[in-house]
């Protein structure tokens, strides 16, 4: 749980997840033959929203007949799955995050998110592990689509979730914010970056600031986290305080680096004009700002 008033995007989900149901074979086929259990709508990997926020929903009647019925959670004890077709491919590349699937994320009722993220980063995940990284034998899906398990070496292999901290450095009352390379005119955003092998979260923040924009960095405060299913990250935002304000920018990591002032975040997040554009709402980066700004 967060302690932030700004609950980060992607949080808040509803579903039990039920991971004992995950281990029984005869309690899934139960659930799969439940008449009341529901099958997450998407096209193409986007969400069908419905006019009131909410994700859409069918019966398991309308999964295709190869697909696999990954177990979401339950609500109330009814079942909610989400189809896995074999072959699907999926592309995580910004340039695929339509401007439909954006829009999406916009209107959907808090907590609703937290769900098609989950959907989303399992489906994305099963089409890039279909083979034991062990032996290289095709691998099963068990656990109710939570695992895959290989037939030949017996490896169990779990959804990933890669690390990523994203901070603000802040000196004299200003924060520092970057912009990367194709992003939408004006956007600035917090630098982030993937944690390595060995690193802490403090010196991961530490080290991605020096490296992005050239500034050392110490205090490094911790202010919450988010699921980003592009494909599977976990977001960990933080600030830290910063020895100067001298920009040395890594231009191969940044178009442009900028410090802005508390003042001028609170304008542009109650919606006035400014010299940047902020990041959306239901990414953590607006979380981060808008915490900051409170001081």
């Amino acid at each position: 749980m967060t302690f932030v008033s700004t609950a980060p995007g992607f949080t808040g989900g509803t579903l039990d997840r039920a991971d004992q149901l995950r281990h029984d074979e005869d309690a899934l086929a139960a659930a799969r033959g439940d008449w009341r259990a529901r099958l997450l709508k998407l096209d193409n990997l986007q969400p069908e929203v419905t006019d009131d926020g909410r994700l859409g929903w069918t019966s398991l009647a309308d999964a295709r007949e190869d697909a696999v019925l990954i177990l979401l959670g339950l609500d109330a004890a009814r079942p909610h799955f989400v189809a896995y077709e074999p072959g699907t491919r999926v592309s995580n590349a910004p340039a695929m995050r339509s401007p439909a699937l954006m829009a999406a994320l916009h209107s959907l009722a808090p907590g609703e998110a937290a769900t098609y993220a989950a959907a989303r980063s399992l489906i994305d995940w099963h089409s890039r592990h279909g083979f034991c990284a062990n032996c290289g034998t095709a691998t099963d899906i068990f656990r109710a689509g939570w695992g895959r398990t290989c037939p030949n070496c017996k490896a169990e292999h779990f959804p990933r979730v890669d690390p990523v901290v994203i901070m603000i450095a802040e000196h004299d009352g200003r924060a520092l914010l970057g912009r990367g390379k194709g992003w939408p005119p004006g956007r600035y955003s917090a630098l982030a970056g993937f944690l390595e092998p060995g690193e802490a979260i403090e010196e991961a923040v530490a080290r991605e600031i020096h490296e992005e924009a050239g500034i050392r960095v110490s205090g490094v405060r911790y202010i919450a986290s988010q699921p980003w299913p592009f494909p599977s990250q976990l977001m960990m935002a933080c600030v830290a305080t910063a020895e100067d304000d001298t920009i040395t920018l890594d231009t191969n990591e940044l178009e442009d680096a900028i410090w802005v002032s508390r003042d001028e975040v609170r304008a542009i997040l109650a919606g006035g004009a400014g010299s940047f554009l902020p990041p959306p709402p239901y990414a953590i980066a607006f979380t981060l700002l808008t915490e900051w700004a409170k001081g």
